[in-house]
């Protein structure tokens, strides 16, 4: 039976709750603040190790994408890496965590797979920052206006706006890079709601 690494997913959990520890147990790891870009930057650093294709959309969705065998619809999972003040280390980014470690499962077993395996992280689901929250997954499902969403203040910077925030980010792609429902199969989320202990 072909299982994912016990190690490598310690790693992953471990490497990751340093962005924004508290040092008081859980995380503050507000959306596209310091500490959400440097998980980012490591989410990318990772998934390129294993070779996925990197991309993002208008929203700063991150997609790692690693080729299936056939010309089919993506089966895509993840979540999102921001979190609330002094938030849970698992909250949301264990479902990142699971997808990556189930992406490079697949790639180090050579595991054949005909659909493509699409990694997301979802920017701002939270709202602890900008609101609304799920902000970025609203605008991308027609839910929320992107104009509107861009216009969103930060709490913690009178006058910073969420487009300001995506603009600096580095992490600004293209609309044309959303994700899109005739291209996908499958979409599963694995998610835990938990606060700091």
């Amino acid at each position: 039976m072909i299982q994912c690494n016990y190690e490598r997913m310690e790693d992953k959990i471990k490497t990751f709750s340093r962005f924004g520890d508290t040092g008081k147990g859980g995380i503050t790891r507000f959306s596209l603040s310091e500490e959400a870009l440097a998980a980012r930057k490591e989410f990318v650093k990772r998934m390129e190790a294993i070779g996925a294709s990197i991309v993002t959309d208008d929203m700063a969705n991150i997609y790692a994408t690693i080729t299936g065998t056939e010309d089919l619809p993506a089966i895509v999972s993840g979540s999102h890496m921001d979190s609330v003040r002094q938030g849970g280390n698992y909250d949301g980014i264990l479902g990142v965590l699971t997808a990556m470690e189930m992406a490079e499962t697949i790639v180090k077993e050579k595991i054949p797979h005909r659909h493509p395996i699409t990694v997301i992280v979802w920017t701002n689901e939270e709202g602890a920052r900008f609101e609304p929250a799920m902000m970025s997954s609203g605008v991308i499902c027609g839910k929320f206006d992107k104009e509107t969403m861009l216009a969103s203040q930060a709490k913690d910077i009178p006058g910073y706006t969420f487009g300001d925030a995506l603009g600096n980010s580095g992490f600004k792609g293209t609309e044309e890079n959303r994700l899109d429902p005739s291209k996908t199969k499958a979409l599963v989320e694995l998610h835990i709601e938990q606060g700091p202990v």
